[in-house]
């Protein structure tokens, strides 16, 4: 399963990951950090990911143009690497499912 974490999740969430996300990058390391939601989007289209964000937009996107690409959006307060390591690893059988499930387009994961 290919992770796409967007700008506003660090970079070293991707090796913090590595051991059940191996495939899972980040913009930046892909030359995409300044590329525009809408392009990322058309990105992770092309290249198959799954967009990890806290970014409602592209929630939005979902909604208007559907999927793939599928979306995980983080809602926390808390929008540590620290915290997002554990919501990830706490739900990696939700996100293996929902991986699988061509109904669905967005992933909720709703931390403290």
């Amino acid at each position: 399963m290919r992770l796409l974490f967007d700008q506003n999740i660090s970079y070293k969430i991707v090796r913090k990951l590595s051991d059940i996300y191996p495939d899972a990058k980040q913009v930046r390391e892909l030359g995409i950090e300044d590329f525009t939601d809408k392009e990322i989007w058309q990105f992770a289209k092309r290249e198959n990911y799954i967009i990890v964000t806290f970014d409602a937009d592209f929630y939005h996107f979902s909604l208007v143009w559907n999927h793939p690409p599928k979306i995980i959006w983080i809602r926390s307060i808390q929008q540590t690497t620290i915290v997002i390591e554990s919501l990830l690893r706490h739900h990696l059988k939700d996100i293996n499912l929902f991986n699988i499930d061509s109904s669905l387009s967005c992933l909720e994961l709703i931390g403290k």
